[in-house]
């Protein structure tokens, strides 16, 4: 059995064919968004659901998205749950960025708006819609204008058709890639193949910024892509070293990656872009610094952030990253972070959050190599622990992972060589480097 009804949770046996289901919905994206259970009594004991699920499932998207304005993308998840034998389907509502919202052809009146009040549903006073509308947010992505109009989407459609998604002739319209009078939106120049969006990554070789040994630019490219880099090239700073504990041996890494990878997507999706700043990401010798601008959504505290409470300051971009995969649903990313990392590494301001998420203690350099911050460089440490995860890296690889040239690879090689850290072994077809 769940808690009973507040604020939060909704129960239901069943979906009704009248609109009350409607109404709970947009009761949630009016207030501070929430759960609708169905398959349970009001007190929360758990009933279960039978017949054609799947098909309920879609009936239940379908009526969201048709029966409500203004747009619910990106503002939901539909999920099929079971517990103790009995299946449920459960509603996750995020709160809506552009309140109030009401039933399609009704318009903003008090028989259309709604409220959520304790556990109860009530409908707004023409008062209180009018005061929302007034400071509803006209700002979003989908209704600013797309600084260039030649604009083409072959990186965004092979991304979907590998998900297995149909990409026929509406496939832009049905992103919400157009403003209303069929212009592409600024949401159609992140996604685009070609912008002037900067994404830049730095590397410094101590704890603070007056030591850069790498800038590194991502951006210009669709974002999905520039996430996908990112996050590639922080799977291979990912360094995995290894710590002899008497007879043990443990493979240790220098970070998390499925916790890192919830909050560099959530850099890039809850990102005001409308202000024209991009996410930062920054690796330090003791932790990888992450920050996105626009701060915490309003109407949303610190403690229901990081409670997981969703409010997307970009829900368009939201569906698109879930569509792809990068999310799994509303409100996991920053909680599947917490199981790994404290609280204490988000730090907040008024325009931007910035999360430091800290090292293994353990370093590789000083667990492998004793020596190595003697006599190696940054690139040669950088190369030693490519390495360790790809020990038939080519010398081309490396030096495309590092944007440098193949000559600084081969001279660096060299040095690792000279100085008996690597070993070449293999072929010329099939070289495989050894650590020593």
């Amino acid at each position: 059995m769940l808690k009973e009804e507040d604020s939060r949770n909704e129960y239901k046996i069943k979906l009704t064919k009248d609109k009350k289901f409607e109404k709970e919905v947009i009761a949630f994206l009016n207030t501070n968004g929430g759960n609708i259970f169905i398959g349970f009594k009001d007190n929360g004991e758990i009933l279960g659901l039978d017949g054609n699920l799947d098909l309920l499932q879609r009936t239940i998207k379908d009526r969201i998205i048709s029966n409500i304005r203004p747009s619910t993308i990106g503002l939901f998840d539909v999920l099929l749950s079971e517990k103790g034998g009995k299946k449920f389907i459960q509603v996750v509502i995020a709160k809506g960025q552009e309140a109030p919202y009401y039933l399609k052809g009704m318009g903003m009146t008090p028989d259309s708006c709604f409220t959520r009040i304790g556990s109860s549903l009530a409908p707004m006073s023409q008062e209180m819609i009018n005061n929302i509308f007034s400071k509803r947010v006209r700002n979003s992505l989908k209704n600013i204008i797309s600084p260039n109009q030649n604009l083409t989407f072959k990186t965004l459609k092979l991304y979907y058709s590998e998900n297995h998604f149909e990409v026929n002739n509406n496939f832009l319209k049905k992103l919400d890639l157009y403003t209303e009078d069929g212009k592409f939106n600024y949401l159609a120049y992140l996604l685009a193949d070609n912008n002037d969006i900067s994404i830049q990554l730095a590397k410094y070789s101590g704890n603070d910024v007056n030591d850069l040994i790498q800038n590194e630019e991502y951006g210009n490219c669709s974002i999905i892509k520039a996430t996908d880099n990112i996050l590639n090239r922080l799977n291979v700073e990912n360094t995995t070293f290894t710590k002899i504990d008497g007879a043990k041996r443990r493979e240790i890494h220098l970070f998390n990656y499925v916790a890192i990878r919830e909050i560099v997507t959530n850099a890039f999706v809850h990102n005001d872009w409308s202000n024209g700043y991009s996410p930062k990401f920054e690796i330090f010798n003791n932790k990888l610094v992450i920050s996105s601008n626009g701060g915490i959504p309003d109407g949303t505290s610190k403690e229901e952030f990081l409670e997981g409470f969703s409010n997307p300051k970009n829900p368009e971009l939201m569906r698109v990253y879930r569509d792809l995969q990068f999310v799994e649903r509303l409100g996991t990313g920053i909680q599947r972070y917490l199981k790994v990392y404290s609280r204490d590494t988000f730090e907040f301001f008024p325009n931007h959050i910035r999360v430091n998420i800290p090292f293994n203690e353990n370093k590789f350099s000083s667990e492998v190599f004793p020596n190595v911050n003697k006599d190696l460089n940054e690139t040669q440490k950088f190369i030693l622990n490519y390495l360790i995860n790809n020990p038939n890296a080519t010398q081309d690889q490396i030096a495309n992972v590092l944007d440098v040239s193949k000559r600084t690879i081969l001279r660096n090689f060299k040095v690792l060589l000279d100085k008996g850290y690597i070993t070449k072994s293999g072929t010329t077809n099939g070289t495989n480097w050894i650590i020593n």
